[in-house]
């Protein structure tokens, strides 16, 4: 806390000085003493102590002193004009309608001089939200690298600012979720393991906030294979949604419930939390969510033996990622259908669907998992049509994708897939060895 205090105090200091000299300038420039300056109202010292920064005057008393200046008041209090401060407040409410609207390139193009432009007012609060802002525009569309450089510069801003702990949260939060799909799991749970505590010792109200971060710290425990501790985050994210009633909050927390309660094998949970949250999404009229849950749902429908249900709600995916523009959620979609048609055994189908996922997935870093899935399918059906070789490279593929995702058990899949490959070669003993592997993989993953 006294880190926190002497920050702020250092920054309105700052600022003060900033201040004061323009004070100074402005006073010399229309040719008036300190005493002409405070006329009636104020006392030269007053006046003095204002331009050595030593006092931060009222904004009624700003007002006051840029009348008799002639200038803008919003221009002495900050060095930006109030019309000019208006533009760049505009502008960036029109590219944060386009990211709420998902209309991504746009988004991305619109917050493109924003960062720049707000850096050139000096006001921190304006910075903060045009980086972060084209930040999050830029994670949209697979620009990972570049929002990570915009948000680390956001962090110290915050910082070195008079923020509160709440908006350095938030801006750790976002850091953290970059990290998560950037497959740097260990950073990312570090980094809302912060975003928390500093949520939790605010004392401001922020349970949406809260409940957004254990929503992703939940992906981070499953990631990690923890899912004793992936389900308690869930837990509490779905109580703090409900006290706060925000269903964008509440959609968050009911997915990764689906996710961990398909992970632990409780599909008909799995599919009850999966439907709740598409309901949630579809009552927000947000049609990427409602596609992504209806992919679940179609995997799940599978599982649980609804296989014409199943293909059903993957095709209604698929049609709704393409009308969306978004590649990566239709190659999800793809990819599923050709997993359901491998174990159909229509292994045609499969590598027809595996190769258009992967050309709609396009190498995508927050899609790791499913270019290592597609590749594992791919593989799989030119395994089954006696096309070896190019199964191993399909099956190298994928192994290489999952060692970039960091999960064992995913790696432990594509070494099953290379020890079958090696069998029907008639290698036996690498087969073996392949097959120990993934086993001692295995045996490391908390279940």
């Amino acid at each position: 806390m006294r880190d926190t205090a002497s920050r702020t105090t250092r920054k309105t200091s700052h600022e003060g000085l900033r201040l004061g000299e323009r004070l100074r300038q402005l006073r010399v420039a229309a040719g008036l003493t300190q005493s002409e300056l405070a006329g009636d109202r104020f006392s030269k010292e007053y006046v003095s102590q204002i331009e050595r920064g030593k006092t931060r005057p009222t904004a009624g008393t700003i007002e006051w002193l840029a009348d008799r200046l002639g200038v803008d008041a919003g221009f002495l209090a900050s060095g930006v004009a109030t019309d000019e401060r208006a533009r760049l407040e505009g502008a960036l409410s029109r590219a944060e309608a386009l990211y709420e609207a998902h209309e991504d390139e746009e988004a991305v193009v619109a917050f493109e001089p924003l960062p720049a432009a707000a850096r050139a007012t000096g006001m921190p609060e304006l910075q903060v939200r045009a980086l972060c802002g084209s930040g999050l525009a830029k994670m949209r569309i697979g620009a990972h690298r570049s929002a990570l450089e915009l948000f680390n510069e956001a962090r110290e801003i915050c910082e070195a600012g008079s923020f509160s702990d709440v908006e350095r949260a938030e801006v750790l939060f976002w850091l953290g979720s970059c990290r998560y799909q950037l497959s740097s799991v260990q950073t990312a749970l570090a980094l809302l393991n912060e975003a928390l505590a500093l949520a939790d010792r605010s004392g401001l109200p922020c349970d949406a906030l809260k409940a957004d971060i254990l929503s992703w710290r939940s992906r981070c425990w499953q990631r990690q294979r923890d899912f004793v501790a992936a389900r308690d985050d869930v837990e509490r994210a779905l109580e703090l949604s409900r006290g706060v009633e925000d269903l964008r909050t509440i959609g968050a927390a009911f997915f990764q419930a689906s996710l961990i309660a398909d992970r632990e094998g409780h599909w008909v949970l799995a599919r009850n939390y999966a439907e709740r949250a598409r309901e949630a999404y579809a009552e927000l009229s947000d049609r990427v969510h409602v596609g992504q849950l209806t992919n679940n749902l179609g995997g799940l429908n599978f599982l649980l033996g609804n296989t014409d249900q199943a293909v059903t709600l993957l095709k209604e995916s698929f049609s709704i990622a393409l009308d969306l523009g978004r590649d990566a959620d239709a190659g999800r979609a793809v990819s599923s259908l050709a997993q359901i048609h491998l174990r159909m055994g229509d292994v045609e189908q499969a590598e027809e669907q595996a190769r258009h996922a992967l050309e709609l997935l396009d190498d995508r870093v927050d899609y790791i998992d499913e270019v290592g899935s597609a590749q594992l399918v791919l593989g799989r059906a030119l395994l089954e049509q006696d096309r070896l070789d190019e199964a191993e490279r399909a099956f190298t593929a994928a192994e290489t994708c999952f060692g970039e995702l960091g999960s064992g058990s995913h790696r432990a899949a594509a070494w099953v897939a290379r020890g079958d490959l090696a069998a029907r070669r008639g290698d036996h003993k690498r087969a073996a060895d392949l097959y120990r592997t993934a086993a001692e993989a295995l045996q490391d993953v908390r279940f």
